[in-house]
């Protein structure tokens, strides 16, 4: 019979009460089943574990060495236990959060920073792109989940809607339309616009050209492979504006001027939503998805089991 976890614990608990009575009275066991235990766990391992007397029991010198190493064992194992039920809550782990657009401001910056403080031992790592990209990162389990603009026409998976965002244009500072309130999409017509290649530029392109359709040709965009901060500095040295969600507008940048873009019944907005695969199992997930639906409630049918 071979010495188990649990014959750690007895002879821990025994060394911790110094009495078979009591000892055996902690672990709710008979007195007598312990006393056997504890002389099999002394015969399989050849030595006196305990010194036996009227007023009680006490370790040996071996006897001391082998409580100490069944403590770090038995401590060992407790950690190891505790992080695993940690994980299976999605309270440790690791969540890959596919982003579309920057996060420094709004909702995006907001969920993050409350997941982080629901579950500080989960580590996130986001990666930025376009839609296409982003489903393709989904589709390869690259990312748990996606956040992006539009509609799912081409996921196949789950989703779940969220929040809108207003569309913004950044001016020079001293820009003519920046000086006015409220910017309209005929108001564009004749601006050079620097379009991202990546993360939402190509959607946002797009909105432009439906919105202003024959008004805006190739000539009045100039794209570029280039981030967000260093597109902000263009449009502060007067290179053209730039169309933006409103969630990247947390950075403020010298020389730039962010106004919001209406439409006749108010300002521009674009929703976002959370696209994940139902077959995914990651723990980290289901409490991300729990904290969204928390906020933003998904009224969508269950898919059928297969």
């Amino acid at each position: 019979m071979e010495i188990e976890l649990r014959d750690l614990r007895l002879a821990l608990v025994t060394s911790q009460h110094r009495s078979l009575r009591q000892a055996a009275e902690a672990l709710n066991i008979r007195q007598s089943t312990l006393s056997r235990r504890l002389h099999e766990i002394e015969r399989q391992l050849g030595v006196v574990l305990f010194e036996r007397t009227n007023g009680g029991t006490r370790l040996t010198t071996v006897g001391l060495e082998f409580v100490a190493s069944a403590k770090r064992i038995l401590d060992d194992v407790d950690t190891e236990l505790q992080r695993l039920r940690s994980r299976s809550r999605g309270e440790l782990g690791l969540l890959a959060i596919g982003v579309h657009a920057s996060p420094s401001a709004g909702n995006m910056h907001t969920t993050l920073v409350e997941y982080h403080r629901r579950f500080p031992d989960v580590d996130v790592r986001t990666v930025d792109g376009s839609h296409e990209r982003l489903l393709c990162a989904l589709a390869g389990n690259a990312v748990d989940v996606a956040i992006m603009t539009g509609q799912a026409t081409a996921w196949d998976g789950r989703v779940l809607p969220l929040w809108s965002e207003r569309v913004i244009v950044a001016f020079p500072e001293h820009h003519a339309l920046g000086q006015n309130p409220r910017i309209r999409w005929a108001d564009l017509a004749n601006e050079k616009f620097l379009v991202p290649q990546q993360g939402p530029g190509p959607e946002l392109e797009g909105l432009l050209t439906a919105k202003l359709r024959h008004a805006v040709g190739s000539q009045h965009i100039v794209h570029q492979d280039a981030s967000l901060d260093r597109l902000l500095s263009l449009v502060s040295a007067n290179y053209g504006t730039l169309l933006m969600f409103e969630g990247a507008t947390g950075g403020r940048y010298e020389g730039v001027v962010y106004r919001e873009v209406w439409d006749d019944d108010g300002p521009t907005q674009v929703k976002f939503m959370a696209c994940w695969r139902d077959a995914n199992s990651n723990p980290a997930l289901g409490s991300f998805l729990a904290m969204l639906r928390e906020h933003y409630p998904d009224f969508s049918a269950e898919p059928p089991a297969t």
